[in-house]
Order: C-alpha cells, then sequence, then structure tokens
C-alpha cells in the first residue's frame, strides 16, 4: 500500500498568479471602501479612529481576545487587549458630545479562522444618538446595495446561496424563525425578568432532532439551534433582518418597549451569513455591569479565564444618551459582492496561517 503523502502547503499569498487571482476581488473592496466613506459623509457622520491597545477587550464570554503587555518608560508593564470591537472607545465618543459617528476599523479576534473568520479584520461600526434602532435596519438595506452597485453586482452570492441586495429586506424575529424553521416556542422559556428555562428549551430542541448535553446551558441550546436550523434558511432571496433577541442574548441592548423578556437586537443575514449585529444601546451603567459579570463567570466556567471591566466604559455610559448602533462586517460585505468563496481573498494581506508543530 502507498502511504497518503501530506498534502503541500497552501502557496503563498504573494505569488503572481495568486495574487492575480485576488486582485479584481481587492480593487472591488476599494471602490466599496470609498462608496460607504462617502454614504457616511453624505449623512453628516463623523469618522473616527479608535485605538485599537485597550484595557478591555469587550466582556462576552465567547469572544476572544489577543493580549499584550504594555511596557512605561520607567519600565513598568501593563496589560492591554487588542479590541475586538471598536464600541467601548466609539460609545465613549457618544458621551464626550458627538451624535453621529462610523469607525472602518481594523479589529482582532483569537480562536477564529475559516472561510468567513480571520484573527485580524475590518469591522465598519456606526451609532446614531438619539435615533430608534430601527433606523440602523434602513441603514443596512442601503449599505447592501451601495457595495453591490460599487463591485458592479447584481446579486450578492456565497455557495450557491443569492439574495437580491437591491430588495427590501424581511424582517423576522428570532419567536418567528424558531417557530417557522424548528417548531419551538422560543419565548415560552423566557421569563418577564429575563430568566430562561433551560430544560424546557433542551426538550425542545430534542424534540426538532437536535443533539444537546447535560451540560448545556440555555444560552448553548439557544445557539445550536440558530446555527443549525434558523440560520442557513436566513437571507436568501432576498436579506434578512433577524430582530427581538431574549434579553439573554443581548448583552450590551436595551429591553424592548412593551415586551421584557426581549431586546432591541437584530443581525442581518444575506445568503445564509451574518453580516451586521445591531443594538439599542443600553445606557444603564448597573445593568451593563452585572450583564458583564454574568458573562465573564461564564468565560471563567468554561474557558478558565475572564477579561477585565473597562470603568471608564461604565463611568462614559452615565453620560451617554440614547443611542442605536451597528457592527457590519466589511470583509464578509465585500465578499458576498464580489462573489468570493473565502475571507482571505477579499484581505491585501492575510495573516499567516499557524503551522503545524
Amino acid at each position: 500500500m502507498i502511504p497518503d503523502l501530506p498534502s503541500p502547503p497552501p502557496s503563498p499569498w504573494w505569488r503572481p498568479q495568486n495574487h492575480q487571482d485576488r486582485r479584481g476581488f481587492l480593487l472591488a473592496r476599494g471602490r466599496i471602501r470609498s462608496a460607504v466613506r462617502t454614504w457616511f459623509e453624505a449623512r453628516d457622520f463623523v469618522e473616527v479612529e479608535a485605538a485599537a491597545l485597550q484595557v478591555s477587550p469587550g466582556n462576552e464570554a465567547h469572544l476572544h481576545a489577543f493580549a499584550t503587555t504594555a511596557i512605561g518608560p520607567d519600565g513598568k508593564g501593563a496589560s492591554l487587549y487588542l479590541h475586538t470591537s471598536p464600541e467601548f472607545a466609539c460609545k465613549k465618543l457618544l458621551a464626550a458630545g458627538e451624535t453621529r459617528i462610523f469607525d472602518l476599523a481594523r479589529v482582532w479576534r483569537n480562536r477564529e479562522r475559516g472561510p468567513l473568520h480571520h484573527p485580524e479584520f475590518t469591522m465598519l461600526e456606526w451609532y446614531r444618538a438619539d435615533e430608534p434602532y430601527e433606523t440602523l435596519m434602513d441603514d443596512c438595506a442601503q449599505l447592501l446595495a451601495l457595495a453591490a452597485d460599487a463591485a458592479g453586482a447584481e446579486t450578492l452570492t456565497w455557495r450557491g446561496r443569492q439574495a437580491d441586495p437591491f430588495a427590501a429586506p424581511e424582517r423576522v424575529t428570532l419567536a418567528e424563525a424558531f417557530d417557522r424553521f424548528a417548531g419551538i416556542d422560543l419565548l415560552a422559556t423566557v421569563g418577564l425578568d429575563g430568566s430562561v428555562d433551560r430544560d424546557g428549551l433542551a426538550a425542545s430542541a430534542k424534540a426538532a432532532g437536535i443533539r444537546t448535553a447535560d451540560d448545556d446551558t440555555w444560552s448553548d441550546v439557544f445557539s445550536r439551534v440558530l446555527v443549525e436550523k434558523i440560520e442557513p434558511n436566513l437571507g436568501v432571496g432576498r436579506p434578512t433582518i433577524l430582530c427581538e433577541y431574549p434579553v439573554a442574548e443581548a448583552a450590551l441592548a436595551r429591553p424592548k418597549p412593551g415586551d421584557p423578556r426581549v431586546a432591541e437586537r437584530f443581525e442581518l443575514y444575506a445568503c445564509g451569513v451574518e453580516l451586521a449585529n445591531a443594538f439599542g444601546e443600553l445606557t444603564d451603567a448597573g445593568e451593563q455591569r452585572r450583564r458583564f459579570e454574568a458573562e465573564m463567570a461564564e468565560k471563567a466556567r468554561v474557558y478558565g479565564e475572564r477579561y477585565p471591566i473597562d470603568e471608564d466604559f461604565l463611568a462614559a455610559l452615565q453620560l451617554m444618551p440614547e443611542a442605536s448602533g451597528a457592527a457590519m462586517g466589511f470583509d464578509r460585505l465585500v465578499m458576498l459582492a464580489t462573489g468570493a468563496q473565502r475571507i482571505g481573498q477579499v484581505l491585501w494581506v492575510p495573516v499567516p496561517e499557524i503551522a503545524d508543530e
């Protein structure tokens, strides 16, 4: 028997032929970036630049950061992190008095690599002070059409799925999506105080043919249903806005008036790909601290580590006006507008792969 030979390493992106294969995507990326800047500036947004090094990279349980140490002139060190989002910095700018801001920020997330994930990527983040979060839904629809137009595309495509970027997005609540695609009554497992019924959701998930484990939390089961049953059906034919997330799945969003079980959070999907995440922003510093501490307790339970809480951020929340904010994966937007199949195809210089020892 002839032994299997190891696969050759991928040819480097800087080989002339490889670069030529990607160059059309990269030039389209530049056109989309220019169009996005023009769009925001025409609406009186100010472009800001958040510092990449922060005291806290964010306080979500399953978000992983790159840590470093800043050494002062006296030789003393302090722990800092490359930010996973410019969110904390942008909200501090709202507290400082800015009202419409956007940032095309380079951000970093550890433990993430695949066709739709990269350790370093670009996040388009924008905020509107004193404006409802539904306005962001309109922003997202216009940005999809803008990107397609800049790329010269009539459709968004990814892995055999298509979506019309010029069609009005369908708006679907999480409760509607769980019922439609999994036959699960999601809100029956969420209390008026935001508490959740883990066993009830797990039983419903099992009935829908989804595997669960005894140590799964309500959030674990929720995520599995979302990934296996719901996301593949979103944004097919036209974009989808998935809205009204349970409060337990919206750590930075305020509760929705009229139904305390859900929050002002939505995600934008096209071709089954999540493109944007948006909130009616929580400005209650005490509640935000409680949510951060709960997230870090879960992170410590699962991963054995926790990130510090940015006390300046919590202090700024007390001055921050009511606001809405959104974060869009810019590289994913470019992928869908150009027909690229992997995020590395639309990055000028991808991060090197981790070599096997």
